[in-house]
């Protein structure tokens, strides 16, 4: 199993509803309620640029799992090659998402971002089901998760005795009030989380590199008899399941296209510049806990980063890379509590959830309704304590959705070439589609059926979550089609 904050950054999804192809593009709108929004309430404001996007897409990926994470790829590989070939490869397959979620964007640039592709290639159900499992699981258990971890962390190095429990509610309570004064203000307190998560992980490689003394590392790493006995194919691609889960979560950056000053111009230039500057700093802290503590040691520890500043600063230094991810805890709740609201707000709006959760505030212009509603959610499931259990029963299906997301790039320049439509101007184009798209695609799902084969009960359950809410999303879907025949925009 990985790391719970690990697993927590991905959003889920469901077994493949079956594909719709619609004639036109004027069809497509038809089938939803996007084109005929049941809540003619304010709007949501553009109030965020490019600066804003890079931030949250690295601050949707970046959590507590790198400081956590590489001893994972240690232990299945053994040269140190290997362990950063794993993190450079994991990164390509990152920078080929943050393209083909750039030029999504340029077809797209809707409110739900990933809500919005997969209603519009697919059907309006796959859509809600991608909500509907994000809202009860993936995106709130998660979170959940998360704001243990911080718990943990606040415990250990403020010495209090609050039960982790009710400090995870009140962080979670205090990120919800600072987002319902709406997206600049959430917008502004993500960006100072992350550049202080930043300037955590460059303290980190710095004083590593300066405690590497010659011949101090270990030069070979020691396998597990199970990690030996795998094809080295094999254990490669073991290995790149906990990297691929660590460099997750870009794609939630994408749920704020509404709130972008210019979407389609500022969403993929953070998707891609967050995306590679992720990929630098996490080469860049497996190659300073190679240089500290070998392979070997890396592999040994299962807290690598911890390790590395106690090395180099004693007792004090692993205080302050606790409180490095103790920050990093809290940016990533802050990241999630900005953009996935949004998801739900575009399904009120679709006419697929309660009313009120499609409303903006009129002066904040934040829908508040949206935010409060994950907020509670989330708090309930920390007081449970079955937050991972949640996680473990929906992530094997989080890859299908993103092979589906893929696919739908696929989908949308097939119907612009029989519409005759050129692609929209500007933007970003995915480099050598459809090749590129369809590997993109292609490993996700197979990365789904690895894991649902490893977890065949978890991912059973995750299913059973998925298949209920089928006929909730019937249930929504007649009860929209009711409310727009009372207002008569049938």
């Amino acid at each position: 199993m990985f790391p719970v904050a690990l697993r927590s950054r991905w959003v889920l999804l469901s077994r493949l509803s079956r594909h719709v192809d619609y004639r036109t593009e004027q069809a497509t709108h038809s089938r939803t309620a996007h084109t005929q929004p049941i809540v003619t309430d304010t709007q949501l404001a553009r109030r965020l640029g490019p600066f804003d996007a890079t931030m949250l897409v690295m601050g949707g990926i970046i959590g507590a799992g790198i400081f956590i994470n590489p001893y994972v790829v240690a232990r299945t590989v053994s040269a140190p090659w290997a362990i950063i070939g794993v993190w450079l490869l994991g990164g390509l397959v990152a920078l080929v998402g943050a393209f083909v979620y750039a030029e999504l964007a340029v077809w797209r640039p809707s409110v739900g971002g990933q809500y919005a592709y997969l209603r519009d290639a697919w059907h309006p159900m796959v859509a809600f089901l991608y909500g509907w499992a994000l809202l009860l699981a993936t995106q709130t258990g998660g979170m959940a998760a998360v704001a243990m971890t911080f718990a943990s962390y606040f415990r250990e190095l403020t010495g209090t005795t609050v039960a982790a429990p009710w400090i995870a509610v009140a962080t979670l309570g205090i990120l919800t009030v600072v987002n319902c004064f709406g997206a600049r203000a959430g917008s502004n307190v993500q960006s100072t989380l992350m550049v202080t998560k930043i300037a955590a992980i460059l303290i980190l490689v710095t004083l590593g590199w300066i405690a590497v003394r010659p011949g101090g590392a270990e030069p070979a790493a020691s396998l597990s008899a199970a990690a030996a006995a795998r094809p080295p194919l094999l254990a490669f691609g073991a290995a790149m399941v906990p990297v691929l889960f660590a460099y997750g979560g870009w794609q939630t950056a994408s749920f704020v296209s509404g709130e972008l000053r210019d979407p389609q111009r500022d969403l993929p230039r953070g998707l891609l510049w967050g995306v590679c500057a992720v990929v630098v700093l996490y080469v860049a802290v497996n190659a300073v806990c190679l240089a500290v503590l070998g392979p070997r040691g890396l592999a040994e520890t299962t807290t690598p980063a911890s390790e590395v500043m106690r090395r180099a600063l004693g007792p004090n230094g692993a205080r302050l890379i606790a409180a490095g991810i103790a920050v990093s805890t809290v940016g990533f709740l802050s990241q999630g509590m900005l953009t996935a609201p949004r998801v739900y707000y575009a399904m009120a709006r679709d006419g697929l959830f309660f009313r009120a959760v499609g409303s903006v505030h009129p002066v904040t212009k934040a829908p508040v309704v949206a935010i409060v509603v994950q907020g509670v959610w989330a708090a309930v499931i920390a007081l449970s304590g079955r937050y991972e259990q949640i996680l473990n029963y929906v992530v094997a299906l989080d890859a299908v959705f993103f092979g589906l997301t893929g696919a739908a790039l696929i989908v949308f320049r097939r119907r612009a070439a029989r519409a005759g439509t050129p692609r929209p101007a500007g933007g970003i184009a995915m480099p050598g589609h459809p090749v590129t798209t369809l590997v993109f695609t292609l490993a996700f799902w197979a990365l789904a059926v690895s894991t649902i084969l490893q977890f065949p009960r978890s991912a059973g359950v995750g299913v059973l979550i998925l298949l209920a809410g089928v006929p909730v999303y019937l249930v929504w879907r007649r009860r929209g089609t009711n409310d727009r025949e009372t207002n008569g925009t049938d």
